[in-house]
């Protein structure tokens, strides 16, 4: 049996990916000496599975939030959705916490960010939430009590209003 179809992954989500696809690696900018905006960012993980893990994601919305949460039948919180879809689609264990989310892997500056990197949301340089990025400004989380998870963009009036960093794995 297909883990996709089990997922409930609908066309809006493989038409998203399909769209993403193109576009899910933006160009190196040159502006003089190395920066964080002109490295390449080293992962642990290929651009191959950080394609994996956006399918992944965008096929877990709709999955209800539950504090602690670490999978589709229990329902998950910020990073247990997190932790589920990098073990399950690229073996690599990310810590459990927002709060060891946000030392885990390399800071990517906005320019340079990519489908499958981790979105990370700070109140006064404290990280308090965490999503998948799947391009298009577009970020997949699981965001509070009696919700689901779901597909926000990042210029949402809310969201953007938070301090944001990127990471990759």
């Amino acid at each position: 049996m297909n883990v996709y179809n089990n997922l409930g992954l609908t066309s809006f989500a493989v038409t998203l990916v399909l769209v993403l696809g193109g576009c899910s690696t933006a160009p190196a900018v040159h502006r003089g000496p190395a920066s964080i905006e002109t490295l390449e960012v080293p992962s642990r993980i290929s651009q191959g599975q950080a394609n994996d893990i956006t399918i992944y994601a965008v096929g877990l919305v709709g999955t209800p939030y539950r504090y602690g949460g670490n999978t589709p039948d229990s329902g998950f919180d910020c990073s247990g959705l997190i932790g589920y879809v990098y073990q399950m689609r690229s073996g690599v264990a990310p810590p459990r916490t927002v709060s060891r989310l946000q030392n885990w892997g390399q800071p990517v500056s906005s320019d340079n960010i990519r489908s499958g990197d981790l979105v990370l949301f700070a109140q006064s340089d404290v990280v308090t939430h965490a999503g998948i990025y799947v391009g298009g400004g577009r970020f997949v989380h699981a965001p509070s009590t009696g919700g689901e998870v779901r597909l926000d963009r990042l210029n949402s009036k809310y969201w953007a209003s938070q301090q944001v960093t990127f990471r990759r794995p």
